[in-house]
């Protein structure tokens, strides 16, 4: 005589039920934490058991140490020379070390949802979820979770080295926290970038591609097109300056013809870098602009860079250099642009995000109307 034991008296997961007849499948956005969770699972543990996964997070942990260590030590030996204070030199590897892990987390993040779903079309396990009673929204925020969190994962092994950084003193003890914030939502806008190309985009290095060259347009084509677009912005205007009349006794004022560019028309196009992001929300060297233009250490030099572009250039000059001590002059001091910037570009990097997610959520309805030529759903 035999037994039958079921999936359910041993305790084993069991695999997402199809459909019975008769019974109406979920609505295309609607979600639930059981489905969400079933696929988050399946996509992590699918990369826990990759050894390729575990060496990159090993391989990132050595860069991101190894580069810090020899920083640390550069940016000591500078200070011994020059007699730096330890104060001057901290906020300098803080930057490093979060433009370090923002720039390898823009490299590493692509792969890990770029091939979400057209890899998993491919290899014919796409179809296993999709005719079961998990809705296309479901199986897309359970993969896009899943990515998360594996690009979360990279951050948070960074964490002792911004840590290090912040323990040099000259940094705010908020801006760790900040940092890693802006950082893990930058991430998450690419993974849903990402995310969309694999849906739409049928071949997976197709989707990798473009995937990795819309992280670049962020990164490198936003400066580009600002620098290309400034001519366009540049006008003749009459600046008033307060310069040394021809007697040379004193100082007075003089209309001169001067090209000004009207950054505030184009500045939002830095303003779209994660770079910029995470350097004008990090709250470092803030107060530092009261004494001087721009602060020492980058992040804050970034900052305040991007703000005063936004503020548009001054009429009101002082060219008055032979003015002596104690000297007054009419012309105002230069007063900085307190408006923020990083709101703008990080709600516009969560909206391509958005897109790529909705984009993802659709290409997994079934049936399918389009698909590309010699793709299948099942």
């Amino acid at each position: 005589m035999t037994t039958q034991v079921t999936l359910e008296e041993t305790g084993a997961p069991q695999p997402p039920s199809a459909p019975a007849p008769g019974v109406r499948r979920s609505g295309t956005w609607r979600l639930g934490w059981s489905g969400v969770r079933t696929v988050a699972v399946l996509e992590l543990r699918q990369r826990v058991r990759s050894t390729r996964w575990i060496v990159a997070l090993v391989v990132w942990f050595v860069v991101v140490g190894a580069i810090t260590l020899l920083t640390t030590g550069a940016l000591g030996a500078l200070s011994g020379s020059e007699g730096a204070a330890p104060e001057d030199t901290g906020p300098l590897l803080f930057s490093a070390v979060t433009f370090l892990v923002l720039g390898l987390g823009l490299l590493v993040t692509p792969t890990l949802t770029s091939t979400g779903i057209n890899g998993d079309r491919n290899a014919g396990t796409l179809a296993t979820l999709q005719v079961t009673l998990l809705s296309p929204a479901e199986i897309a925020v359970g993969k896009l979770l899943a990515a998360w969190a594996a690009a979360c994962a990279f951050l948070v092994t960074s964490v002792p080295f911004l840590v290090l950084a912040l323990a040099m003193g000259g940094t705010p003890a908020w801006s760790i926290v900040r940092v890693v914030v802006l950082v893990a939502l930058l991430l998450a806008a690419v993974c849903g970038i990402g995310l969309g190309w694999s849906a739409l985009i049928a071949r997976t290095a197709g989707s990798t591609v473009l995937t990795f060259v819309t992280v670049a347009g962020l990164v490198l084509f936003t400066p580009l097109l600002f620098g290309l677009t400034y001519p366009s912005v540049t006008h003749e205007r009459d600046v008033r300056i307060w310069t040394e009349n021809a007697s040379g006794t004193g100082c007075e004022w003089e209309t001169v013809t001067m090209s000004v560019a009207d950054t505030q028309h184009t500045w939002w196009l830095l303003g779209l870098n994660p770079f910029v992001v995470v350097a004008d929300g990090a709250g470092t060297a803030e107060g530092v602009e009261e004494n001087n233009f721009y602060p020492d250490e980058p992040l804050g030099a970034i900052r305040q860079g991007v703000r005063q572009l936004r503020a548009g250039e001054t009429f009101d000059r002082d060219q008055c250099w032979s003015a002596g001590p104690g000297a007054v002059s009419p012309v105002p001091p230069p007063t900085f642009s307190r408006a923020p910037v990083w709101p703008w570009g990080l709600a516009a990097n969560l909206a391509l995000g958005a897109v790529g997610f909705v984009v993802a959520v659709r290409r997994l309805q079934v049936p399918q109307r389009t698909l590309a030529r010699g793709t299948r759903v099942a």
